[in-house]
């Protein structure tokens, strides 16, 4: 818990625990504001659960949601009158609490002199330059002229980010890069679907995001709130501004769990779980473990998604765990599917309906999670089959396995550098954006028809620092990207089958098929996945060591 004071009325912190409310209270607050939209990150309390907390303990609570580096005028007076309404004094949070300093300062505009709001906020360890540069010129951000300028500027710090920043600077040691993202930890995501099957303890998925940036590289801790390619330049939360030579964008999806209504409130409880986040695979574990008979759901949302094997990935684990327990037979296992396939690269599919017999789960194809009722057990699913008018069916469920709808963020969407879908908008063979020369993209937010997986990141990684590093040397792109991706599919504890495909579906396996057939189920998969490709993702990829990854050079006609 870290408390920064701004005045006598008003404190702001980084995101607060259930846990900490107490304190909160103890330390003479009587009210809170949230102002951190729930969702933003993978390791994040709702709203609600805060707010129940904060009941127990005498405390008033206020959601006051805002998008992360997209503060508004409006934004700001609501929460300068929510000062004035809430008894104080207050304590506003966010993820770092820059916004929450942010809103402030701007609501105190026409109360304080620039001085006095720098000298306040600075007091509680935010930078509010940017803010004051913004009130002075009647709310817009200039960005002529930066508070900081960089060769190249990589946006978000997941595993395309750090793999990319390491294999970079491996290519260009000299070249002055800077990392901007606010998180303190990375995860390795792809281990959640492990710990939701009860294979890895949750704490060996995360490290400090300090301990992972490359020796070298400039971490600028802070959230990106707009995108200016015209000024070759990029607007943090705070309204500072980085400018670069060239640019690379990798921020990772936003999961959108409050597009489905009554999901935030009883996630984590009531029997509602998500391996997407990382506080809730322990929780899949845990109901799967103790149900002995019922009804478990398993959904998949519309595409795309990341990992869009993971969905059916927990629903075959779950059941390999109730067949060694010998309720299988007492367990209704139904696999909601808004699309109309088991899985997008036909090659795998007969391996996978094998496990879905085994395991006797029915297959609802069509079927989109639209609502649920925790407190009820019932989830309501809109069903569109083609040439067929759009119903909707309501199911009562004692375990559901919820994967939550998926895009690109916001300040992605809204930029300058999306195209009509809202996904950065590359050369699906080079990466470069195809706008603006000096910008590049690769993970789960560019525009590219591939699969959004921790392995695609791992082979498009390299293949942007070689690209990039030929831009500086004044070539034209040298390595192309073929659409790798892949997805270990967890069919029982012990076996994988292990998809790996290109675009168009094309396969793409790493291995002879004599030493490893992916199309069929293998220990040895499940060897690669347990074993091997954790320490793989920690020790080489996000170190810039390209361990089957060497890009795919340009034919020299």
């Amino acid at each position: 818990m870290d408390l920064r004071q701004i005045d006598k009325t008003v404190s702001v912190s980084p995101q607060i625990e259930s846990a900490d409310l107490a304190a909160i209270k103890a330390a003479g607050f009587r009210a809170i504001i949230c102002n951190r939209p729930d969702g933003e990150g993978a390791d994040q309390p709702t709203f609600e659960e805060i707010e129940r907390a904060a009941k127990e303990v005498g405390l008033e609570a206020c959601y006051m949601p805002v998008t992360s580096g997209m503060v508004t005028d409006e934004d700001a007076a609501k929460f300068g009158e929510a000062l004035v309404e809430l008894p104080g004094p207050v304590l506003a949070y966010c993820r770092t609490g820059t916004r929450s300093a942010t809103l402030w300062s701007l609501s105190q505009a026409d109360k304080k002199s620039s001085s006095d709001i720098l000298a306040a906020t600075k007091g509680a360890g935010y930078d509010m330059a940017g803010v004051v540069r913004r009130i002075v010129n009647g709310g817009k951000t200039p960005t002529s002229e930066g508070d900081a300028k960089f060769d190249a500027v990589i946006v978000g710090a997941g595993a395309a980010g750090i793999s990319v920043a390491s294999s970079l600077r491996a290519r260009q040691p000299n070249l002055e890069i800077a990392l901007i993202d606010p998180a303190d930890i990375h995860y390795y995501q792809p281990g959640w679907t492990m710990v939701g099957g009860g294979v890895f303890d949750p704490e060996t998925t995360s490290k400090t995001m300090g301990s992972l940036i490359p020796h070298g590289v400039h971490w600028i801790k802070s959230a990106v709130a707009a995108f200016e390619p015209q000024n070759n330049a990029v607007v943090l939360d705070g309204c500072r501004v980085v400018k670069y030579d060239r640019l690379i964008v990798c921020p990772g999806l936003k999961l959108n769990w409050n597009a489905i209504p009554g999901l935030v409130d009883t996630l984590g409880r009531n029997g509602v779980t998500s391996n997407y986040r990382y506080d809730l695979a322990p929780y899949t574990y845990e109901l799967v473990k103790g149900m002995k008979k019922g009804r478990a759901i398993f959904t998949q949302p519309p595409m795309p998604i990341k990992c869009a094997g993971a969905p059916q990935k927990a629903m075959y684990l779950s059941g390999d765990n109730w067949q060694r327990n010998g309720v299988l037979g007492d367990i209704d296992i139904q696999f909601m599917n808004a699309g109309g396939v088991l899985f997008g690269v036909k090659d795998y599919v007969p391996a996978l309906e094998e496990y879905v017999k085994r395991y006797d789960a029915t297959l609802n194809f069509f079927h989109n999670l639209v609502s649920i009722d925790g407190d009820a057990k019932t989830a309501t699913f809109k069903v569109s089959k083609p040439d067929t008018e759009p119903t909707e069916v309501t199911t009562e469920f004692d375990m559901i396995h919820v994967v939550p709808p998926q895009c690109a963020p916001d300040f992605i969407r809204v930029s300058p550098l999306a195209d009509a879908a809202g996904w950065v908008d590359v050369d699906q063979a080079t990466l470069r954006h195809k706008t603006y020369e000096n910008v590049w993209s690769l993970g789960d937010v560019m525009n590219a028809p591939n699969a959004k997986t921790a392995a695609a990141a791992r082979i498009q990684a390299p293949i942007v620092a070689e690209n990039v590093s030929a831009d500086i040397e004044g070539k034209s792109p040298r390595a192309v990207y073929n659409g790798y991706g892949s997805c270990p599919l967890t069919v029982e504890r012990g076996k994988i089958v292990l998809a790996e495909f290109g675009y168009g579906g094309s396969l793409l396996p790493s291995f002879p098929k004599w030493i490893l057939d992916g199309t069929k189920p293998t220990r040895l998969a499940w060897l690669l996945k347990e074993q091997i490709l954790p320490p793989v993702y920690w020790k080489a990829m996000l170190r810039g060591k390209e361990w089957m990854a060497t890009p795919e050079k340009v034919s020299a006609s």
